[in-house]
């Protein structure tokens, strides 16, 4: 696997936007797509219903180490989703796209 997403989601669009863009700046990912989504979860042994941002990343499967310590060093959460999926197939052209806009690690 030489490409992945990670998933991870933000309390709202302006914190979704902020780690998105810096994310991109800092050519850890290629695109971020955010996605409006309801969370069912259990905190603190307490159900929550919130809405949340979904931040679609794409990336390098390499630099998964470098994004997973970006989203934590600047995320609001003290807990945040963070998962990589592997990107098994694509178009050649846009993986190449993917790698000419992302950093080499």
């Amino acid at each position: 696997m030489k490409h992945c997403i990670i998933l991870t989601t933000c309390p709202d669009i302006e914190s979704a936007k902020k780690l998105a863009a810096m994310l991109v700046k800092a050519k850890l990912a290629a695109c971020v797509q955010l996605c409006p989504i309801t969370s069912f979860y259990c905190w603190e042994d307490e159900l929550h219903i919130e809405p949340e941002i979904r931040l679609i990343i794409k990336t390098k499967a390499l630099l998964y180490k470098s994004v997973e310590a970006f989203i934590k060093e600047h995320h609001s959460y003290d807990t945040p989703q963070i998962i990589q999926t592997p990107i098994d197939k694509g178009s050649t052209e846009y993986l190449a796209w993917i790698d000419d806009n992302t950093i080499d690690e």
